[in-house]
């Protein structure tokens, strides 16, 4: 099992529109803050095979767990520069995508 330093959690690409996905308490969540958080390895290893049970369904591509810090307010923010810009959406046209605002989604 690989050594683990920081708290993870899965994203992946939903199948349906491409949009990056973060797998939450009650199936893919769109907003990475509500995120299910693996805080042990084992914990980690569980989500991983959510994961893969949802490749298996055709429902998300790209699965993969991400190193995250834990917010003062409790949210997981992605620790490297890929899965920051993941959350954020597109960067070529910043009035489309997540960081258009409300209702983008």
């Amino acid at each position: 099992m690989p050594v683990f330093k920081h708290p993870q959690i899965l994203i992946a690409s939903n199948l349906t529109d491409g949009e990056v996905v973060f797998l939450g308490p009650s199936g893919w969540e769109r907003d990475h803050r509500r995120a299910r958080v693996a805080r042990k390895a084992d914990e980690a290893t569980a989500l991983e095979d959510l994961g893969k049970r949802d490749i298996s369904a055709n429902r998300v591509v790209d699965v993969y767990l991400a190193d995250v810090e834990i917010g003062s307010d409790g949210a997981p923010t992605p620790l490297h520069y890929r899965e920051k810009m993941r959350v954020k959406g597109p960067s070529v046209r910043l009035d489309l995508g997540k960081q258009a605002g409300e209702g983008a989604l």
